[in-house]
């Protein structure tokens, strides 16, 4: 592997489609108001991706630090585990991400300020600095929380309900509770591509003290909690959908139920660490499917 097949296997693109998706959705559901900017779809985007590449930068040095990457752990080898990165290499593209979603962000909230009250610009600034603090802390320091089973809590708030509502919001300085509905089902859905990569890699992750949920719920109780996961993701689009309706298009995203219930499946029937692996990219792009088709169906 070169260092630059290193870098871009840093940057996990596999898990990309995540960010897209609750930035894609709550563009279109403002889309689907009457209210939406290309310049904030665009700052949202470029804000996000900056922020999700930053968190995986900061797990692969975290879990490199603290031992976790090791060479009993399963799914694709790590970069600073494997050497090519060293770890100051790792910090300082750590430190240019954050500076760089930092820089976005700004110019996000300078575009959006024009119709929202002062008060709701500093409230975004905020949430945007502790979403770049959330990113590096999920693994990274004393006591990071991804080491305690809150990553899924933090997953759920940034790629669901501050990624697709905020995003709503930014277009539109507006929010009624119904929107909160795909927010959770993207937020859930991306809370089980999460989930899948804990149950992958259970055995190392116990083994060197870094507990996820899916640790400490062992390998049952967490296929059970995955399963809910999807189903509750399905039955709060299927809500919002009939809230709202006014079409059968806006029930399009169906059809990525086959590719959901699939992904249940193969979590109760499989022992193979390589098999959730391959299934952490297809939720994950299935994820970005649902929310397009979710947010053209409502717009068709």
């Amino acid at each position: 592997m070169t260092k630059l097949e290193a870098w871009v296997r840093a940057f996990r693109l596999r898990t990309l489609p995540l960010s897209l998706s609750s930035v894609l959705l709550g563009s279109l559901l403002a889309f689907d108001k009457g209210k939406f900017s290309l310049p904030i779809l665009l700052g949202a985007l470029v804000t996000t991706l900056f922020l999700q590449i930053l968190s995986n930068l900061a797990n692969d040095y975290g879990d490199s630090a603290s031992g976790v990457d090791n060479d009993e752990r399963n799914g694709p080898r790590r970069a600073v585990q494997s050497g090519l990165i060293s770890a100051s290499e790792m910090r300082n593209a750590m430190l240019l991400c954050a500076a760089l979603a930092l820089a976005s962000g700004i110019w996000l909230l300078f575009k959006a300020s024009a119709h929202m009250e002062v008060s709701a610009v500093l409230g975004f600034f905020v949430l945007g600095v502790v979403a770049i603090a959330a990113a590096i802390k999920y693994t990274v320091g004393k006591n990071p929380y991804g080491y305690a089973g809150l990553g899924d809590l933090a997953v759920f708030v940034f790629f669901g309900v501050a990624g697709v509502a905020g995003t709503f919001y930014l277009h539109t300085s507006s929010f009624e509770w119904p929107e909160l509905l795909p927010a959770i089902a993207i937020g859930l859905l991306a809370t089980g591509v999460l989930n899948l990569n804990n149950m992958r890699d259970i055995e190392n992750d116990r083994n060197h003290g870094k507990n996820s949920l899916a640790v400490m719920l062992g390998i049952n109780r967490a296929r059970v909690y995955h399963t809910a996961l999807i189903i509750l993701a399905i039955a709060a689009a299927v809500f919002y959908s009939v809230l709202n309706f006014r079409s059968p298009y806006q029930f399009i995203y169906l059809v990525t139920l086959p590719i959901l219930l699939q992904n249940i499946g193969i979590v109760w029937t499989t022992s193979r660490a390589s098999d959730l692996d391959a299934e952490l990219k297809k939720l994950a792009f299935a994820t970005l499917l649902f929310a397009l088709t979710m947010g053209v169906g409502l717009i068709y």
